[in-house]
């Protein structure tokens, strides 16, 4: 019987998780990319007209709904619980401290001009909405290396550079096709005429030899790289599928290139991914008010009260857009209705982890590795090499950035260990991957967003996964609606999940919903 494609969807994440699932997704063409010119919003200029707003959280949902409402001549306040903006789009440096929920504190010592991007670690090139704010506010940025052939790849205890297994699975792949088509399995199938024109562009693209077999071209890489005078290049002998495909979990490293927000080209902000956060602040921040925890969320006749911070202090406003995620707005009081509160206790959040190191780039120097990913059946997944400072002598290697890619039991399991495992683990994974340089790894640290205060994940998972326009759980739309003056904004409440480009989208959405309410007037909106 013939799959369906939710069907196939289904396998696939039973088998692989959710970044399989997610890929699935991509792969069917079911993700939603930003629409164009979702970059150019605005709000109508003095459409504020002295409305008051509240908003919660300075994430990029909140700082994004912030910078608008001020254009747009609204009265804002934003309320951050930590001593810092930017949610989960958190670069660290030296000096600041790691703060996890039952962990021993952390202290970051990296030399200066050196950072870990803890959240958030690139942005596709098709999110128009949150590169649209680096644009405008003058955020520099370079190119992110998401794929690398030199990086190599650790599966079933041994390791191959990217190339080689990539190049030699397309060549098995082809030659495997062209060997039907010259046995006549598919006749029938397709026209004969398409089969011709299958099997003779087969040849280029698999390095097939006359008789259909695969013979690698050096595309895979050298045995012997062509010299100068009389030294000629040998290619690398094929690998076996034994070899190329030895576990499940490399499943998705053979197609991360290909998904829709992780082709090329990937970008990140120069100095840190914060620095687009930071960009926003400047424009709002004389209304950020940092070290307020939110306590209370309560209607009123003419608006909204939230209590918060130490003393149970009280703001008030005639609107408020909530950008806490669902898993802590759960626990606030709250003057929500039944169906809201039940809804927010189903979503579950992605306790992704990331570890990173200060080294000697010796992955530049004795590998010519220059950013991009290794990957590995793991526990610590895969490692991130820095896509910046080429040819300094330092820089911050992230050793592990667990989030299911190639075993959806890996990030809770990661999660559990202490953060001396967790460095352990990715100190054995470099290892493996660069022999006798491990020992070259200094100042590590590591960040468990399951543990993280105000976070307690690295962002939503829905029924299929974190993005992909799949249908959701009715929960999913109770989450949209207001709560009468209050609305709602966040990565969570957006098919753009993970990203911060899901949480800007959301927030524009929130923000026209509040536009919509200003012009209704107060007895209208308590109605809701």
């Amino acid at each position: 019987m013939a799959l369906t494609r939710r069907a196939l969807l289904e396998h696939v994440g039973k088998a692989g998780g959710i970044a399989a699932a997610y890929m699935a997704m991509e792969t069917l063409g079911l993700a939603v990319p930003t629409p164009a010119g979702a970059e150019n919003f605005r709000l109508p200029p003095t459409s504020g007209n002295g409305h008051s707003v509240i908003i919660l959280g300075a994430g990029i949902a909140g700082l994004v709904s912030a910078y608008e409402l001020r254009r747009a001549g609204y009265r804002v306040t934003v309320l951050e619980a930590r001593d810092r903006i930017g949610g989960r789009a958190w670069t660290i440096r030296g000096g600041d401290r790691i703060v996890q929920d039952r962990r021993p504190d952390q202290l970051a010592s990296f030399s200066a001009g050196l950072y870990f991007n803890a959240g958030p670690a690139r942005i596709p090139s098709t999110h128009r909405v949150i590169l649209g704010y680096a644009r405008r506010l003058g955020v520099q940025l370079e190119p992110f290396i998401n794929d690398n052939r030199n990086a190599g790849w650790d599966f079933g205890g041994k390791v191959y550079p990217e190339r080689r297994r990539v190049e030699d699975l397309r060549g098995q792949l082809a030659e495997l096709l062209a060997k039907a088509i010259d046995r006549k399995a598919l006749d029938g199938a397709v026209s004969a005429d398409e089969l011709a024109a299958v099997r003779q562009f087969l040849v280029p693209y698999g390095s097939l030899g006359p008789k259909g077999d695969y013979v690698p071209s050096g595309s895979s890489g050298w045995a012997v790289e062509g010299g100068a005078y009389s030294q000629s290049p040998v290619a690398l002998p094929p690998l076996g599928f034994k070899e190329l495909a030895p576990s499940p979990a490399i499943g998705l490293p053979y197609l991360f290139e290909h998904i829709w927000d992780m082709q090329m080209t990937m970008l990140q902000p120069v100095g840190g991914m914060d620095r687009i956060a930071h960009a926003i602040y400047d424009e709002v921040k004389p209304v950020v008010r940092m070290r307020s925890p939110v306590t209370a969320i309560r209607r009123t006749a003419g608006g909204v009260r939230i209590e918060h911070g130490p003393g149970k202090r009280i703001s008030e406003a005639d609107l408020c857009i909530c950008t806490l995620g669902a898993n802590l707005l759960s626990r606030i009081p709250n003057d929500f209705s039944a169906a809201k509160n039940a809804a927010l206790k189903t979503v579950q959040y992605l306790p992704s982890v990331k570890v990173a190191f200060e080294a000697p780039r010796f992955w530049e120097t004795d590998d010519n590795i220059f950013g991009g990913l290794a990957w590995t059946d793991r526990a610590n997944e895969n490692v991130i090499y820095p896509s910046s400072g080429f040819g300094a002598s330092k820089g911050v290697l992230v050793g592990a950035y667990v989030a299911g890619w190639t075993n959806p039991d890996n990030p809770q399991k990661f999660a559990a260990f202490s953060n001396e495992e967790r460095l352990r683990v990715s100190r054995e994974s470099v290892e493996a991957l660069h022999p006798g340089r491990s020992k070259l790894l200094s100042k590590g640290v590591s960040v468990g967003w399951g543990l993280v205060p105000y976070s307690e994940g690295v962002g939503a998972i829905w029924q299929r996964g974190p993005a992909g326009n799949q249908p959701r759980p009715p929960e999913y739309a109770e989450l949209l609606k207001p709560e009468g003056p209050i609305v709602f904004a966040g990565e969570h409440l957006s098919y753009q999940g993970l990203w911060q480009e899901g949480a800007a989208l959301s927030a524009h959405q929130a923000l026209k919903l509040v536009s919509e309410m200003a012009k209704a007037g107060p007895a209208k909106v308590a109605g809701l």
